[in-house]
């Protein structure tokens, strides 16, 4: 069986990639469309993580605005022309598949995000999983009164987190 490996996300993946969402994510229910949405307005940033036959994660990512934390479940409509940043949306991947392949994935997107002149990645951590983002140089922002009513939607103790590529 070989190693898994982070691919470009395709149409025929949504299937996989909302059961994964939904198994991982179970307080934060996005329809598909809005994950098609994102595959169609930043493909280079939309992977899944295939073992053997199986998906067994996926990594959403796109440009975006710091300090702007687009809505669950929502359309963006359109990236902005502006972005300073590359917002990564969501990482899930299945309990028997962990163990690297996240670094794997935010190797990938900030090379991605190198190679559009951005120097900044961006998410908000959910679950407790703020340490994990931390040893993969993201570092956490201290939310002002707008921004944290925009993490009040992502759940008790979401913070909002940056890496700054240049120091990394």
């Amino acid at each position: 069986m070989s190693k898994p490996h982070w691919r470009p996300a395709h149409t025929s993946d949504l299937p996989a990639i909302s059961a994964i969402a939904a198994r991982i994510h179970p307080d934060f229910p996005e329809r598909s469309e809005v994950f098609a949405e994102k595959m169609r307005l930043s493909p280079d940033g939309c992977r899944v993580l295939v073992a053997g036959d199986e998906i067994a994660g996926y990594g959403l990512a796109h440009p975006w605005k710091q300090h702007q934390i687009p809505p669950l479940d929502r359309f963006l409509e359109r990236l902005p022309e502006d972005a300073d940043c590359l917002y990564v949306h969501d990482i899930a991947v299945l309990p028997d598949q962990r163990g690297g392949v996240t670094r794997a994935y935010v190797t990938g997107i900030a090379e991605l995000a190198h190679a559009a002149g951005i120097a900044t990645l961006a998410l908000v951590s959910v679950y407790a999983t703020r340490p994990l983002w931390e040893r993969l140089g993201f570092r956490a922002v201290a939310a002002d009164a707008a921004l944290h009513a925009k993490l009040a939607s992502y759940g008790e103790g979401a913070t909002y987190m940056l890496r700054d590529l240049a120091a990394t």
